[in-house]
């Protein structure tokens, strides 16, 4: 008796087809990394930027406060890309197969925004510190100094409305405002004095935790280096025992060489001051790096930082002018004093060079524009690797053909000659 054979099954009649590769988008979502303990309404808002009053994003939660977006992304000398995929569940079972993850996609630049937090003290400035010299010696409550504020964005007023995040913006005003207690409601009014005291005391938390490295590197150690001034090479041999001997048995004493002192120009490496160097004889007027004036140097970088990422213009004439004055709760004469020194120093390495050395040939800033020099090199190269890439391989081709004793197109289609009359 015959019998029809099992039709085959849905999965052995299907022919795997094969994975495709994952999508590449040129302008694909932007990829933030947010604090995982925000709570549900916590949102991205766009508010004023405190120094330029531009709209900008935001993240706010009225737990943890206001978060900045700082982008970090790959070099142009080291490109990377990131690959965006959604999770699939692993199979355990041993008989079944891994699920693949579907509609994949690829970033050609790898950009990452991720949520700093930034203190709202700096978008409250532009609202307490007084547009006209009239209301400059009020005491106002702050209900009523933001309610006189017509032109605040939506969302910034959604900020400012928020009544679990009201007694943070009641606290960080009275860090910059003088208060004063009126029935069961307290007055502000914007201090100068009191912001240069809340900067300065940021700053040194932040040189207690540690500046970053790039800013150490560039504003603290470059600028405190001093150029060595004289070097003192000490002949090997005199570290080694004495092996010479003369024919009587008697050993020779050996006398110490040493190679006469060399100016050097500004440009040597730099010594960091917690380093020794014993082959390096400093002159007897070169300033010595106090731990002083490093620390007073790394606060005023710090507050530097903030006054210029944070701080209007206006406000920034009036905080330098309050650091330099008699009353600035900080005394930074010491630091400018070495700094002076230190400049004068290689003004004075600069000027000692000889005409005739060409073993230092570069000046103090030809390390910087060698820097400048490169990337306008590499900027160039990469100029020519996207115009390489857009032709195409018949024109490439083109360009190898030796051309020489051709005629070029535009002869052809020039106007013939006159022909001349007989």
């Amino acid at each position: 008796m015959r019998t029809r054979s099992s039709a085959p099954s849905s999965e052995q009649s299907k022919p795997e087809q094969p994975s495709k590769p994952p999508l590449t988008t040129e302008k694909p979502g932007k990829t933030f990394i947010l604090p995982s303990s925000a709570s549900d309404e916590a949102r991205f808002l766009q508010l004023p930027n405190p120094q330029t009053g531009e709209l900008t994003r935001y993240f706010f939660c009225p737990k943890l406060g206001i978060y900045e977006f700082t982008v970090v992304t790959s070099s142009s000398q080291s490109p990377r890309s990131v690959l965006f995929s959604p999770k699939s569940e692993n199979n355990t079972a041993p008989d079944r197969k891994p699920s693949k993850p579907g509609n994949a996609s690829i970033a050609k630049t790898a950009q990452l925004l991720i949520a700093t937090p930034i203190d709202v003290v700096f978008f409250l400035i532009p609202l307490l510190c007084p547009k006209s010299s009239q209301a400059k010696g009020l005491f106002q409550p702050l209900d009523d100094i933001i309610d006189s504020q017509d032109d605040l964005p939506n969302h910034f007023q959604h900020v400012l409305y928020d009544e679990s995040f009201k007694n943070v913006l009641q606290a960080r005003a009275e860090a910059i405002c003088d208060s004063m207690e009126a029935g069961d409601e307290k007055l502000f009014r914007f201090s100068e004095a009191k912001l240069l005291k809340e900067l300065i005391a940021k700053a040194e938390r932040m040189v207690a935790l540690g500046l970053p490295a790039s800013m150490e590197e560039r504003f603290i150690r470059q600028a405190l280096s001093t150029p060595l001034m004289a070097v003192k090479r000490e002949d090997a041999s005199t570290n080694a025992a004495p092996s010479n001997s003369n024919s009587d048995g008697e050993t020779a004493p050996q006398e110490d060489k040493e190679t006469p002192a060399t100016t050097a120009s500004s440009t040597s490496v730099p010594t960091p001051s917690d380093v020794s160097t014993p082959a390096t004889e400093s002159p007897p007027n070169e300033p010595t790096v106090s731990d002083d004036v490093a620390r007073l140097l790394r606060i005023s970088t710090a507050i530097t930082f903030m006054k210029d990422s944070y701080l209007s213009a206006a406000l920034r004439t009036k905080v330098d002018e309050l650091l330099s004055s008699s009353e600035s709760p900080i005394d930074f004469k010491p630091m400018h004093d070495h700094l002076k020194r230190v400049a004068e120093l290689r003004a004075e390495a600069l000027a000692s060079r000889s005409l005739g050395d060409f073993s230092r040939k570069r000046d103090i800033d030809d390390d910087e524009g060698a820097e400048s020099r490169a990337d306008k090199k590499r900027r160039k190269e990469e100029e020519e690797k996207k115009k390489k890439a857009g032709e195409s391989r018949g024109v490439r081709d083109l360009k190898k053909v030796n051309t020489t004793g051709m005629k070029k197109m535009s002869d052809f289609f020039s106007k013939a000659a006159a022909k001349k009359k007989s």
